[in-house]
């Protein structure tokens, strides 16, 4: 049985603010619940606070960045099988090799995607 939107959260954490609102602004039009956060720090917290079904990680961010933060979210039992796409201008090639062994479930550029095409491929993951 497939679950309906309304019934899955996610959360982006993105730095940028106007891209994040885009996120943020899409997915509740898909019937997502939605957190946002603009670093890993907050992010984090979130991430234990809310339990999302699905996180948007950036990268490149201040504070504690994407990868910073995965590596806790993933030390944690309650973070450990969190669904996680990273959504980030970096090209693989060229991430933090860290990633590798962080179990993600998408890698994203951002630049080659529009946030319905990241709306989709969140409807994927989680279905």
């Amino acid at each position: 049985m497939i679950r309906s939107p309304q019934l899955y959260k996610v959360l982006i954490v993105e730095d940028d603010e106007p891209i994040r609102n885009l996120y943020v602004m899409k997915l509740v039009q898909a019937g997502y619940k939605t957190f946002s956060a603009q670093n890993g720090i907050i992010g984090l917290r979130l991430a234990e606070s809310e339990m999302p079904d699905l996180i948007l990680l950036d990268l490149r961010m201040p504070v504690m960045n994407g990868d910073e933060m995965l590596a806790k979210l993933r030390s944690t039992d309650w973070g450990s099988s969190m669904r996680v796409i990273i959504l980030t201008n970096i090209s693989k090639s060229e991430a933090p090799h860290s990633l590798r062994f962080l179990n993600v479930d998408r890698y994203v550029t951002k630049v080659h995607h529009t946030p319905s095409q990241i709306a989709d491929m969140v409807r994927e993951v989680l279905s």
